[in-house]
C-alpha cells in the first residue's frame, strides 16, 4: 500500500497549498475508458501546479492510494478531494462529507444535487452551464479537457476513407449509413475502445460520430467529445451529431459537418464529395490553444489559488444562501402566483 503521508507538504514550483487526490473506482480492467484516461490527463497537467496523485476507491491496486486507508486518517486541511465518476458522486460526497471536496463535472444530467461547499469544475462550457442553473450557489469553473501533441496532421497516407467506432454509434450509423458507405469506399469499423486513435485519425480522410442516440438512453449528456476534436486536429473531416457539449465546438458548415441530416442517401452523397476532394481538413487558426497543454495548466494555476482561498473561507464560515431545493422552487413558484393573482384582483 502507498504511504498515505507521502502527498502532504508542498514542493518546489508548485503553488497549491494543498495537495489533489483523483478519485477513480480504479484504473485497470472494466475501468479502462475515455473518461479514465481524460481524468489521468487532467492529473497530470495538474500535477505542473500542485502535488496530485490518483487514489481508487473500488479496487486496491499495487502502489496507488485507496481511500478506505485515506478516510481512517480523518480530516486533513492540506488535501482536496476530486471527484468525477458520475454515478458514483452522491456516494462519495456522503463518505468526504467534512473533508474538501471539488467535483470534476464531466457529463451532465445525472439528477443530483451539488452542495454549495463543493465547487464544480467542468469539461465543457455546456456542463457549466447546467450546473450554473442547478448549484447556483457553488464556485463553478471552466477547464476543458486537454488534446495531446499526437493529435496533429502528420501528413500520413489517408488510406482509410471513413473511420467509425461502434462504441456510442447509433442505429442509423451502424445500420443504415456504415453499409452504404461500404458499398461505395474504403470503411473501418473499430468495436471496442481504442486507447491510442492518432494514428488511425491521420491514415483516415472522415470521421464519424453519433452520439446523440447512446446518451439520450443512457440520460446524461455527452461531457466533452474527445474523438471528434482529436479527429478534427488530426485532419480528418468530421461528420457528427452537435448533442450537449459537441455543441461548444462544432460548427457544421464551417468546422464540421452534421451527420443524420434528411436521409441515408443526403449524407453518402456529402461524404463521398469530401472523400473525393481528398484534401485534409484543416482546423482554423488558433482554434485547440485553449485545449493544449499550456493552457490547461495555466488554468489549474488560477483555479486552484481560488480553491484554496475558497476552502480557507469556508473552514471557518457558514454559507447563508438558500439551496436550490425542489421545495424551495415550489415555493417561489407559489410566491410569484400569489402576486399575479394579488394583481389580477386589485
Amino acid at each position: 500500500m502507498a504511504d498515505a503521508m507521502q502527498i502532504s507538504g508542498q514542493i518546489s514550483g508548485q503553488i497549491s497549498e494543498r495537495s489533489l487526490l483523483f478519485l477513480v473506482p480504479g484504473t485497470t480492467g472494466q475501468f479502462s475508458c475515455g473518461g479514465l484516461f481524460a481524468e489521468l490527463k487532467a492529473m497530470k497537467l495538474a500535477q505542473q501546479v500542485a502535488q496530485a496523485e490518483v487514489v481508487t476507491y473500488r479496487q486496491r491496486e499495487a502502489n496507488t492510494l485507496f481511500l478506505p486507508d485515506l478516510l481512517r486518517e480523518g480530516m486533513r486541511r492540506e488535501r482536496i478531494f476530486v471527484v468525477s465518476w458520475g454515478f458514483d458522486v452522491p456516494k462519495l460526497l456522503r463518505q468526504l462529507k467534512g473533508h474538501h471536496v471539488i467535483y470534476h463535472a464531466h457529463s451532465a444530467g445525472y439528477g443530483f444535487r451539488i452542495p454549495p461547499t463543493v465547487p464544480i469544475v467542468t469539461v465543457s462550457r455546456n456542463t457549466m452551464g447546467y450546473w450554473g442553473q442547478y448549484a447556483p450557489h457553488s464556485p463553478i469553473y471552466y477547464l476543458p479537457n486537454q488534446i495531446s501533441d499526437e493529435f496533429s496532421n502528420q501528413h500520413l497516407a489517408r488510406d482509410i476513407d471513413v473511420l467509425v467506432q461502434s462504441r456510442k454509434s447509433s442505429e442509423y450509423l451502424l445500420r443504415s449509413l456504415i453499409p452504404a458507405l461500404q458499398k461505395e469506399c474504403n470503411v473501418k469499423v473499430l468495436s471496442g475502445f481504442v486507447p491510442d486513435l492518432g494514428e488511425l485519425f491521420n491514415r483516415s480522410r472522415v470521421y464519424l460520430y453519433d452520439s446523440a442516440e447512446y446518451w439520450a438512453q443512457q440520460r446524461v449528456s455527452e461531457g466533452f467529445g474527445l474523438p471528434p476534436m482529436e479527429a478534427m486536429a488530426s485532419g480528418c473531416h468530421v461528420f457528427s451529431s452537435v448533442n450537449h457539449a459537441l455543441s461548444d465546438y462544432l460548427d457544421p458548415g464551417f468546422n464540421a459537418h452534421k451527420i443524420a441530416s434528411y436521409s441515408t442517401d443526403y449524407d453518402v452523397q456529402c461524404i463521398l464529395e469530401i472523400i473525393k476532394s481528398a484534401t485534409p481538413f484543416e482546423l482554423p487558426g488558433q482554434f485547440l490553444t485553449e485545449y493544449r497543454s499550456e493552457s490547461i495548466v495555466q488554468r489549474w494555476s488560477v483555479i486552484l489559488q481560488e480553491l484554496n482561498s475558497f476552502f480557507n473561507y469556508a473552514e471557518n464560515n457558514a454559507s447563508d444562501l438558500p439551496e436550490m431545493t425542489e421545495f424551495r422552487l415550489n415555493q417561489l413558484r407559489l410566491r410569484s402566483f400569489l402576486k399575479k393573482l394579488k394583481r389580477k384582483f386589485s
